[in-house]
């Protein structure tokens, strides 16, 4: 795996840690994730930048020793239980014991989230800082329904954005939008949600009763077959009241793979090993490098961001979505960048975030020149695919050794090492680092997020051959997993599966 990663500059290393370290100014730096393992590629990875290992994470779901942070403030070590309503409240139900530890810190602390909420502001408390984008401001530029509206503002050209139609109040009929936007099948979606919540696929009269009853204004536009796409882009004021914008390598998006327990329009992983045609990736670039300018001159945004595209069965690009805060796909992209020999945007994101400037960045066209080269040609990249638990009951996770690396062998999963980030695990060779697995004694019910399966692939170990399929060491490892999955039968998980 290592022979993959490019040689990281030291001296790049070291200055990343230093303005870090400069824009923390000694204080201590908080993570308020789900995964309190958040930031570990920045932390473990090649060069490891050690002022990015929070003091404190507080989240849904504990880390572990290769992947932690100094200290842990986890619900699920409180309720032992993991499942939807645990991911969806974990927030809530540490709200007032994460109030009173960050409160006891020696100085207001900086807390790293995905984007800043009055609560998170209430944990850092005065003199405290929550280094995230504006929830307020988040919510304003990921409205799906503006979506098209931006693009037109940003100047992106009219064969990158999908045909679609606004509509402020009730849905007109099937009919009359399939004509408005020159398709059978459409795609409406509204608000300002994540993970494929306010999006509907229309394909009849009861699917677009189902779209009305989410709120609008309503985005309908036509669907485009082919590879969903993610790619994270980064934007750092140049100090001269403009922005640089730093474009990633796109990934190829599988959804709504209903074997691996994900619903439509869901995401069921990320692969970025996987070429697109050149003329595609410098489509989404430039598109890329538009979004990223206009949001400074419009909203004085800058740091991380991520572009959602479809990449058409005929090899065109179009935009579908933005994602204004760090994403989940955050932490396995962030392995690109370790392949091309620099530290991870997300160390620039906060430094940014924090009043500061990342001066060790490469010029940023030639850096997205290389992006387009590197997307379109085969070679090693990163991927993830999310783990499950699709039963019908609750189970726990047993006969496994926690998170760490693990090896294919007949339906089973061996342990090989440690590990905490995708290069640590090599899927051409039957690899794959199970990430933030439940502990044993965690109850699992129905719906529940069991981990991440991660890896660096040159191509033969994808979990995915098509956009809603999945790859034969896709379904390997999940079946394998299945095997490690013990129903729970006990009262007492009667009871919980019924709360």
């Amino acid at each position: 795996m290592s022979g993959w990663i490019a040689p990281l500059d030291t001296g790049l290393a070291a200055e990343a840690g230093k303005c870090l370290a400069q824009a923390l100014d000694g204080r201590p730096l908080v993570s308020a994730e789900r995964f309190c393992s958040a930031m570990r590629v920045l932390y473990t990875g090649p060069g490891p930048l050690n002022q990015a290992r929070p003091t404190v994470a507080i989240g849904c779901y504990p880390g572990w020793e290769q992947a932690g942070p100094h200290a842990v403030l986890a619900a699920e070590d409180r309720t032992q239980v993991r499942g939807p309503a645990q991911r969806h409240a974990w927030m809530r139900n540490l709200d007032g014991e994460a109030a009173r530890l960050l409160a006891g810190m020696p100085r207001p602390p900086v807390i790293a989230a995905w984007y800043a909420t009055s609560r998170l502001r209430r944990w850092a408390g005065p003199g405290g800082t929550v280094a995230a984008i504006d929830g307020d401001l988040r919510g304003e530029i990921e409205d799906k329904a503006a979506f098209d509206a931006l693009l037109r503002a940003a100047g992106v050209p009219e064969p990158a954005r999908i045909p679609c139609l606004r509509v402020e109040r009730s849905l007109p009929a099937l009919d009359e939008l399939r004509q408005a936007v020159g398709a059978r099948r459409l795609v409406v979606q509204s608000g300002a949600d994540s993970g494929g919540r306010g999006t509907v696929f229309v394909d009849r009269a009861a699917d677009l009763e189902r779209a009305a009853a989410m709120p609008g204004p309503y985005k309908v536009a036509a669907f485009v077959a082919g590879w969903s796409s993610n790619t994270t882009v980064l934007s750092v004021p140049d100090g001269q009241g403009g922005v640089e914008v730093y474009v990633d390598r796109p990934s190829h998006k599988a959804i709504g793979i209903a074997e691996a327990g994900i619903g439509p329009g869901k995401s069921t992983g990320n692969d970025w090993s996987r070429p697109w045609p050149q003329q595609a990736a410098s489509t989404l670039v430039d598109a890329a490098v538009r979004v990223g300018r206009h949001l400074w001159a419009e909203h004085r945004m800058a740091g991380l961001f991520g572009l959602d595209a479809i990449l058409s069965e005929t090899g065109q690009v179009q935009l579908n979505e933005i994602n204004c805060r760090n994403q989940g796909t955050t932490e396995v992209s962030s392995v690109n960048q370790h392949l091309r020999g620099i530290p991870p945007f997300l160390a620039a994101h906060l430094t940014v975030q924090l009043g500061g400037r990342p001066g060790w960045l490469p010029d940023a066209d030639d850096f997205n020149q290389a992006t387009i080269q590197a997307a379109a040609r085969p070679g090693p990249g990163p991927f993830y695919l999310k783990l499950r638990h699709h039963g019908h009951g609750p189970v726990r996770v047993s006969g496994l050794c926690g998170p760490g690396v693990y090896r294919l062998r007949g339906n089973r999963l061996a342990w090989v090492r440690t590990g905490a980030q995708p290069c640590d695990a090599d899927a051409d060779r039957g690899e794959v680092l199970l990430a933030n697995l439940p502990a044993e004694h965690v109850m699992c019910l129905p719906g529940a997020e069991l981990g991440t399966a991660e890896a660096l692939t040159t191509g033969p170990g994808t979990p995915f051959t098509g956009p809603h399929q999945l790859s034969a060491f896709g379904r390997t490892v999940l079946g394998a997993l299945a095997t490690h999955l013990t129903p729970v039968f006990d009262t007492t998980a009667s009871e919980v599966t019924q709360s």
